[in-house]
Formats: C-alpha cells, sequence, structure tokens
C-alpha cells in the first residue's frame, strides 16, 4: 500500500504537466477594430522565454492550444501599435476577450530598424517573400522576383510549376504584355518593396486568367511624421551602370502620402548563338547555319510612384496610387553574322547584318480605391476604379549583306519598319467581406475593358532603292471585355477548415486585322470552382487538399499577326487563331511544425498556349509563333524546409521533382504532332545570416539549381545561380551600404534544344546576369518611423503557429 501511495504522489506532478489547455481571445485597437494577423506570443513567467506563438485571423481572433499548467505573459505585438503584457496563471482553458492596442506615434522614434534577414513565411495558399531591408531589395523588382523561391526565369519570363506567372502589384493586375512588364520591373526600385506573394494556385476573388500570381506589395507609411532617403547604385557587368533614387513618406493625421522617384542610365549587352540544321526530304541535313548575334542596349528609364491615403471618417478610407513609366529614346543595335555552310561543313555563304532600332515608351496607371468599415464588427465594402495607358513608338532599320565564300559582296537587302501601339485599360472592381459564425464570406464583381490600337509599316529594298511593302503592313485592332463575378466563403469547425469559391466571367473579344481582312470573334461564359480543405493532425501536423481550374487566355501581343524581324530569315509572328486555354490543378500539402512542407501537384494544361519556333526546310528561315498545343500535363513533388539553424543562421530550402510533357502540332513537318517531355528537378537554397551582435551587418547566400527544364518543343539545358550578398546599416540605421555577386558561376543561363522529325535548332542567350552591383542608401527626416509590411524577427517567425 505504501508503494502505491509512493507511486502515486510521485507521478502526481508527471500528471499535473501532462494536462493541456487553451487561450483564446482577440486583438483590436482603441475603436474595437480587430487587428489581423497581428501576433500573439506566450512567454514563461520565470524567464520570458517564448514557449507558443501564433498570428490572428483575419478579425483578430487567435487560439493558442496545448499549454500546460504555469505562470506567463501573454504578448501582442503590431506594427505601429504598442506591445500588450498580461500576466496569466493557466491553471485551465482561458477565453481572455480582447488584447486593447494603442497605436504608438512616439515610442517607434526610438526603434532602430536594422538589417533584416528575408523573411520566407508560408501560409495556406502561398508563400510570403518579405525582402524590405535586405540585400536583396537593393537591387529592381526584377531582381527580387526572379530569386523568388519557385520562381524560374525562363529567358525573360517568369514562371511558377512551368505555367507564367501573372504580375500584380498591391493586389491589383498589371494589365501588360510580357515585354512590357519586363521593363515595368526593370525600372521599379526594389527600395520600395515589402514583399513579394508566390501564389500557385489563386483563390476566386483572383481573375480566371491569372494562373500562378506574383503579388508585390509597396511600402507604406503608418504612424505620423516624415521620412525620406537618397540611394545610388553601381552595376559592373560587361557595361557599368548606374541608378539614382529618391523616396519621401509623410503622414499627418488622417492624410499620408508616399513618392517614390528613380532614374537608371544603361547599356546592356547580350549575345546569343543560334544554330540551324535544315533537312531534305531524305532527312538528310543539307544544310548547316550559325548565327552570332550582339546586341547593344541603350535606355534612360525612369519611373515615379505617388500613394495618397485619406481617412474620410473612422469607417472611411480614400487611396489614390499612380505609377509612372517612361522610356525617351530607348535604342536597341545588332549586329548579326550568319555562317551558312553546306551538309559536309564547307562555308556556302555568309550574310551580315547590321540593325538599330529606336524606341520611345510611356506606361501611366492610376487607381483609386475606396474602402468602408460596415457597421457589423470586421465587414468591409471596397471599391476600385483603375486606368492604364500604354504608348510605345518603334522605328528599325536594318541592313543585310550577302557574301559569297571568297568574301565578295553579292547583294545588300534593307528594310524599315515604323510602328506605333497604343493601349487603353479600364477595370472597376467592388468587393464584400464579413465574418460569419466560425469563419467569413465574401463576393465581388469586376469589369474589365482592353482596347489596343496598332500599326505597323514595312518598307524593303535593294541597293538603297525602297518600297512600301503591302503584304507586311498591317493595322491591328484588339478590344477584350471581360466580366466577372466571385463568391467565396470560409468555414473553420475544429480540426477542419475549408474555403470554396466559384468564380464566373463573360468574355468578349474582337481582333481585327484592317489590312489582312481577318476578324477574330471570340464569346464565352465559363465559371471558375476552387476548393481548399485543412484538417489539424495532431499539435504539429496538418494536412490540406486544394483544386482550382483557371484560364489562360490569349492576349493582344499574341494574337497580333504583325512580323517582327531580326533578318529577312529569323522572324517573330503573331497569330490571331489562338483560343483560350483551360487547367485543373489538384495539390495535396503535408506540414509538419510549420517547418517542413511536403506538396503532391497535379495540373491538366489542356490546350496551354505555348511558344514555339519552327524552321521552314523549304525557305530557310525560323520562325517564332505561339499556338494551343493539343495536350499538356504537369506533376511533382515539391519538399520545403523553413527553419532556423542557429540565433544568427535561418535557412529556407524548396526542393521539386517534376514531370512535364506537351504535345503540339509540328505546323513545319510531315507529323501532325509531337510529344516534349522531361523529368527534372529544382533545387531553391537561401541562407540568412547576421554577422553582428548588433544586427547591423547581414549577409546572404542563396544557390538554384534546375537541372532540365521544358519549354514549348524545346529542352532547357542545365543552369546553376550562386549569388552572395552583404549589407551593413551605419550611423545608427541612417546609412545603409550594400555589395551584392551574383551568378558567380557564370551558368544562369539555359540552351534551348529543339529536335523532332525534321526540326534541329539549339539556341543560347547570355544576357549580363554575372555582375557587382554596389549600393548606398541615405536616409533623413524621421527614418525611424515602422513601414506597413514590415518584417518579424526571424527567430519570432520560425516559433509562429499558423492557426
Amino acid at each position: 500500500m505504501k508503494l502505491k501511495i509512493l507511486l502515486i504522489v510521485g507521478l502526481f506532478p508527471l500528471l499535473l504537466t501532462s494536462q493541456s489547455f487553451q487561450i483564446s481571445g482577440s486583438v483590436k485597437d482603441t475603436d474595437g477594430i480587430g487587428l489581423p494577423l497581428a501576433n500573439v506570443l506566450l512567454l514563461r513567467a520565470s524567464d520570458s522565454v517564448q514557449v507558443k506563438g501564433t498570428s490572428a485571423d483575419d478579425l483578430g481572433r487567435f487560439t493558442l492550444k496545448n499549454i500546460a499548467p504555469d505562470l506567463y505573459f501573454l504578448k501582442a505585438t503590431y506594427f505601429g501599435y504598442q506591445s500588450v503584457l498580461v500576466p496569466l496563471e493557466v491553471q485551465g482553458d482561458i477565453r481572455i476577450g480582447a488584447l486593447i492596442m494603442e497605436e504608438d506615434g512616439t515610442e517607434l522614434d526610438e526603434v532602430v530598424v536594422t538589417g533584416q534577414r528575408p523573411t520566407v513565411e508560408r501560409l495556406s495558399d502561398r508563400v510570403v517573400f518579405k525582402v524590405e531591408n535586405t540585400v536583396i531589395s537593393e537591387g529592381s523588382t526584377w531582381d527580387i522576383l526572379r530569386n523568388a523561391p519557385g520562381v524560374i526565369p525562363v529567358q525573360d519570363n517568369l514562371e511558377i510549376r512551368g505555367q507564367s506567372a501573372t504580375v500584380y502589384i498591391n493586389d491589383r493586375k498589371v494589365q501588360l504584355s510580357q515585354a512590357e512588364i519586363l521593363d515595368l520591373l526593370k525600372g521599379l526600385d526594389g527600395n520600395v518593396i515589402s514583399a513579394v506573394e508566390v501564389i500557385p494556385v489563386p483563390p476566386a476573388s483572383f481573375e480566371a486568367a491569372d494562373g500562378p500570381v506574383l503579388n508585390i506589395r509597396t511600402r507604406q507609411n503608418i504612424v505620423p511624421g516624415y521620412k525620406g532617403s537618397v540611394r545610388a547604385q553601381y552595376i559592373q557587368a560587361v557595361f557599368p551602370k548606374y541608378a539614382f533614387g529618391t523616396s519621401h513618406y509623410y503622414k499627418s493625421g488622417k492624410f499620408g502620402v508616399f513618392a517614390n522617384y528613380s532614374i537608371s542610365p544603361r547599356k546592356e549587352f547580350r549575345e546569343s548563338e543560334n544554330n540551324i540544321n535544315f533537312i531534305d526530304d531524305q532527312n538528310t541535313v543539307f544544310s548547316r547555319w550559325k548565327t552570332d548575334t550582339d546586341r547593344t542596349s541603350r535606355t534612360q528609364a525612369q519611373q515615379l510612384n505617388l500613394i495618397l491615403d485619406y481617412d474620410i471618417s473612422d469607417r472611411d478610407q480614400l487611396n489614390f496610387t499612380s505609377n509612372l513609366t517612361f522610356s525617351p529614346n530607348k535604342t536597341y543595335g545588332y549586329q548579326i553574322e550568319t555562317v551558312m555552310r553546306n551538309g559536309q561543313g564547307v562555308v556556302d555563304s555568309t550574310l551580315n547584318t547590321l540593325q538599330d532600332t529606336k524606341e520611345d515608351q510611356v506606361n501611366t496607371s492610376y487607381d483609386l480605391n475606396y474602402t468602408r468599415k460596415l457597421k457589423k464588427e470586421g465587414a468591409l465594402l471596397k471599391a476600385n476604379g483603375h486606368y492604364t495607358y500604354y504608348e510605345e513608338k518603334s522605328a528599325q532599320d536594318g541592313l543585310t549583306s550577302y557574301f559569297d565564300p571568297a568574301g565578295v559582296l553579292l547583294r545588300d537587302f534593307l528594310f524599315n519598319t515604323d510602328a506605333k501601339q497604343n493601349i487603353d485599360i479600364f477595370t472597376g472592381q467592388a468587393d464584400f467581406y464579413t465574418p460569419i459564425s466560425s469563419g467569413s464570406f465574401e463576393a465581388g464583381i469586376k469589369t474589365s475593358v482592353i482596347r489596343s490600337r496598332n500599326r505597323i509599316d514595312y518598307l524593303v529594298g535593294e541597293d538603297n532603292q525602297r518600297s512600301f511593302d503591302i503584304a507586311l503592313s498591317d493595322r491591328f485592332n484588339y478590344d477584350e471585355e471581360v466580366y466577372a463575378a466571385y463568391a467565396s466563403l470560409n468555414k473553420t469547425w475544429d480540426p477542419w477548415t475549408m474555403k470554396v469559391g466559384l468564380r464566373a466571367e463573360q468574355t468578349e473579344v474582337e481582333g481585327r486585322s484592317l489590312t489582312l481582312e481577318e476578324v477574330n470573334l471570340q464569346s464565352y461564359l465559363e465559371f471558375f470552382p476552387s476548393l481548399y480543405v485543412s484538417r489539424d493532425l495532431t499539435e504539429d501536423q496538418s494536412m490540406a487538399f486544394s483544386y482550382s481550374r483557371r484560364l489562360t487566355r490569349p492576349n493582344y501581343a499574341d494574337l497580333n499577326p504583325f512580323r517582327f524581324f531580326l533578318n529577312e530569315n529569323d522572324f517573330v509572328e503573331g497569330n490571331p487563331n489562338l483560343v483560350p486555354a483551360f487547367s485543373h490543378e489538384f495539390n495535396l500539402n503535408w506540414t509538419l511544425n510549420d517547418t517542413f512542407f511536403v506538396d503532391l501537384y497535379y495540373r491538366d494544361n489542356g490546350r496551354y498556349l505555348s511558344t514555339i519556333s519552327f524552321q521552314d526546310n523549304e525557305n530557310l528561315t525560323l520562325r517564332q509563333t505561339k499556338q494551343n498545343v493539343e495536350s499538356a500535363v504537369s506533376y511533382g513533388l515539391d519538399f520545403t524546409i523553413s527553419t532556423s539553424i542557429t540565433p544568427f543562421w535561418y535557412l529556407y530550402s524548396y526542393n521539386s521533382v517534376f514531370y512535364e510533357d506537351n504535345t503540339f502540332f509540328a505546323e513545319e513537318s510531315d507529323i501532325e504532332t509531337a510529344t516534349n517531355k522531361v523529368t527534372g528537378f529544382y533545387g531553391y537554397l537561401n541562407n540568412s545570416l547576421t554577422l553582428s551582435k548588433d544586427g547591423s551587418l547581414t549577409g546572404e547566400v542563396s544557390l538554384l539549381y534546375l537541372n532540365r527544364f521544358l519549354d514549348g518543343a524545346s529542352v532547357m539545358s542545365e543552369t546553376i545561380t550562386l549569388n552572395l550578398g552583404l549589407r551593413k546599416t551605419l550611423w545608427e540605421d541612417r546609412a545603409i551600404i550594400s555589395l551584392t555577386a551574383e551568378d558567380l558561376l557564370g551558368r544562369a543561363n539555359a540552351t534551348f534544344t529543339t529536335r523532332y522529325a525534321n526540326q534541329d535548332h539549339t539556341y543560347f542567350a547570355r544576357p549580363e546576369t554575372q555582375f557587382v552591383r554596389l549600393g548606398f542608401t541615405y536616409k533623413f527626416g524621421n527614418f525611424r518611423l515602422q513601414n506597413r509590411d514590415s518584417d518579424l524577427d526571424k527567430d519570432e517567425l520560425q516559433r509562429i503557429e499558423n492557426e
């Protein structure tokens, strides 16, 4: 009996500590409005060590589970607000009601924001790559995006899981072509970016045609005061480059303004090599062409960004955003040499092309946003009006000289083009959000209208005699109207969470070639369901499943039938016969400790829109165009690790084993279709290091490896990209100096190989991906004011449980 009593007495403390409870409540401001995504931390009272943490939901509600009996401090933090510290003795489940937080307009003056490490936060439907105050933010927005986790740069395009990504800025879609977006991103200074959201499967609130989304979030001031900065960069690549910019923040009472200006005088070099083996009907190579192209571009890109915020009342907010990008007198100089050999490798002839292209570009966009907080707590009504104007004027002047094997001039071919493009984009949108019991409901409507007017005049000739070529000159008008509505329901019942959505889009398209007298009319109504279901398996494990139907809609640049010539044998051509492509994507996720993530995905891409190059073996030309492939499928297994190895070393690793195939129409071959397939591996490793005790010196080392990838009818070869960066804050954070070296191994660029039937050609391009960048930023005013979307401490984020 005594033994049993001793055992009971001895085990009682263990039985007591094995009990666990939960703490629930909400975080609100002084007006009773919930603070979404506020951080709630549980600290042990004896030593202030954090034992639990979570982020509040969109309404400011939170729950901390599996809390052992003890004495604690409950701490709530939110940017721009004073931290709240509440003592608690946990002996059972506790519901504390609301933690009230007051705005912190004075204490922030004492906060020093030193160089941070990039934060990679995994949410249910996206990966948030926070870059504010990091080494990577010292470059352009293009530099940030192509280094974001899971993003694969394919020539001048950005892809996620084999699909072209749609670019958003502050939840607003950038309604431009890929080439136009590239110019925009290269001109947008990375210092104004707070985070990039990588969204492989967007929810119903996003357009069905978006596919994977890259949502760029910019910085904004949240507390009264003024701060500003000036910055300069020097980049050494093949040619030296410079960039200068200045940013200004001001907030007073109900009014806030942000303005940013940057100018980037650049001279850039790009070399490429193209090899074509022309094949006859007997499947024998009868001619081998090798083309070397050197392109030198000069730009004076300038960008102006303006954000105005006005609080009409406690419930009404107005925002105006404007972005202006202009690049006057942009020039491209081409030197092209083609050596033509017969099937035995003997030189037949050569041709040299000198080409100059001049462009003037203007891109302006304006957004007016209105937000109304409804009487029901957490309910919102939002409205947006958007307008984009884009104009491009270009003039091309080319001369191709043909020589015999001895170098004797045979003839000259001259060509000129004069082109102009005007695009007007109008969108209107209204969204409603309201909390419901254990969940939320949102719905919205949107209208978008695109008007594109295009003109090209083409002149050709020999020996200084040029004439108008009516067959290649054209006028192309494109009109698109999309009317959309969506609804989404989010519901939680422990341990399940479900989000289901449905989007409907009515599309009207007219593409009209006035010269060719061709009209492309499209009219269709389609529905796009989405589903997300998750279940907590244990305290540390969860499973989630998602499905969505998406749309890839050909844009005005794809449908435009114009030809753009490199020389008379090599050109890019639009395809006015493209039709929309529909896809289905499934994803299964397993998460452990918010540190390890495993995703299994499958996607039926349908008649995917793919860019394909075809060689014409009879006319000896190479034509690049887009087509609807017959079918396309991709699937893969992703494994992600996000953890702190030590207090000064944070590691993020994203790895993917994938399979992709597509069956396309072999337009220049005897066979009807051909299938291209690849099994590949993508690996991304980022190490963020704090190199000084005060956190003022930080470093980053990233490695990206891709062994193979599919690009239309081509297979992309292995690439390896190694980047290093250092960032040092000076004079109590008043100045920042950064040093970055990218593509240290010189292997960031791939060779694209196309081989099937009578097609045999390769392409390799080397832009200036290998460079060293030195940056300097100086801050003035009350520069320690915090920004919205600022980074959390990495160790804090590592412990946070997203519930």
